[in-house]
């Protein structure tokens, strides 16, 4: 399969190198949640993600605080509906979520489940408010590999209808992010009747050699068609003592037909915090890789969250963040910086 052409409309295209150091006396959360059709790319979706929380004594020793983990079986072309759902720990009441869909409305049932668990702020809570936006842009690899087999017409012919996973025509909603703002890159492919198909730039390793301890145990291959969401939180205490500095990154990958993996999706964020009440005295976001030449306006949408706490930020995020200023993925950078508290307190 040949490597899809750059579009002269994407966005930002500058991914990071490499995962820092681990600062002595922090603490890190590092996820991955795996996008795998072994089946072939209009199969059913299989999710596996794990996660770790790490501080890092001051004198250099790693401690493992907790760990996390859980394998998802969707059936993607019919309505995304969760075949199979577990995890570790395992969670009381998990049956539930199975046979129902794996995005509209997954993360307010998640929340009735595990109300009453004191689940929120751990890794694994965390990789299962992350699965819906996994099965939402595992759609890029059948999407790409379409692309690339030269199904989707890049040679010039009109493309098929496309449709949702649902059987209902794919809604095509203007304004839906900065990506998605009406005139927009995506929003004009679709009206010229061929959804544009982004390629990325090759992703830099973020593999530690020198430190072992760097990222949880995963397994680092991907195979072709496959996606990973990658995140990382380190938070660590200021040399003022009386602030919080939070450097949290996240990537989404692809790996290709022909074995090479492109960057998606990437941002880093950095947010100042007081020590005393956690609340934010500076949140900075920069896209390293995003899809279109629209997609980085969402940057700016980070700072709304100065003066703010960081209590119920994956509810607030969700009900205010939205339209052509956000961006879907930056959201869910924000949102699991809810977490921070409870990772600082271990600091």
């Amino acid at each position: 399969m040949a490597r899809l052409p750059l579009d002269p409309r994407h966005g930002i295209h500058e991914p990071t190198t490499a995962t820092p150091p681990r600062a002595l006396g922090s603490v890190r959360r590092t996820t991955t949640v795996d996008m795998l059709r072994p089946h072939g790319v209009d199969a059913e979706l299989v999710l596996v993600g794990a996660g770790r929380d790490l501080r890092t004594s001051p004198d250099g020793e790693p401690i493992v605080l907790d760990t996390g983990a859980f394998a998802a079986t969707v059936d993607y072309p019919n309505a995304q509906m969760v075949l199979a759902l577990t995890t570790t720990p395992a969670i009381d009441g998990l049956d539930r979520l199975v046979g129902r869909s794996a995005s509209t409305g997954f993360r307010a049932a998640l929340n009735d489940v595990v109300a009453g668990q004191e689940l929120v702020g751990q890794p694994v809570y965390q990789l299962l408010d992350d699965l819906p936006v996994a099965t939402l842009i595992s759609g890029f690899a059948p999407q790409h590999a379409r692309a690339e087999s030269g199904e989707w017409g890049l040679g010039g012919e009109r493309p098929i209808q496309r449709r949702a996973p649902d059987g209902l025509a794919l809604i095509q909603q203007a304004d839906l992010c900065a990506g998605w703002k009406a005139g927009g890159t995506i929003m004009q492919g679709f009206a010229d009747g061929l959804p544009p198909v982004v390629t990325g730039p090759d992703a830099p390793s973020l593999e530690c050699d020198h430190d072992p301890w760097a990222w949880h145990d995963y397994d680092i291959t991907l195979p072709p068609h496959g996606m990973r969401r990658r995140r990382r939180i380190d938070v660590a205490r200021g040399t003022d003592a009386v602030t919080v500095h939070v450097d949290a990154h996240f990537r989404d990958s692809y790996m290709s037909g022909d074995g090479e993996e492109t960057v998606v999706h990437e941002y880093t964020v950095a947010v100042v915090l007081d020590a005393r009440d956690h609340r934010v005295r500076e949140s900075v976001a920069t896209p390293h890789v995003l899809p279109w030449f629209e997609c980085p306006e969402a940057a700016a949408s980070a700072g709304r969250l100065v003066g703010g706490t960081l209590d119920g930020l994956r509810t607030s995020v969700r009900a205010e963040f939205l339209g052509a200023t956000t961006c879907t993925h930056l959201n869910d950078a924000l949102r699991a910086l809810q977490d921070v508290s409870v990772l600082a307190g271990h600091l």
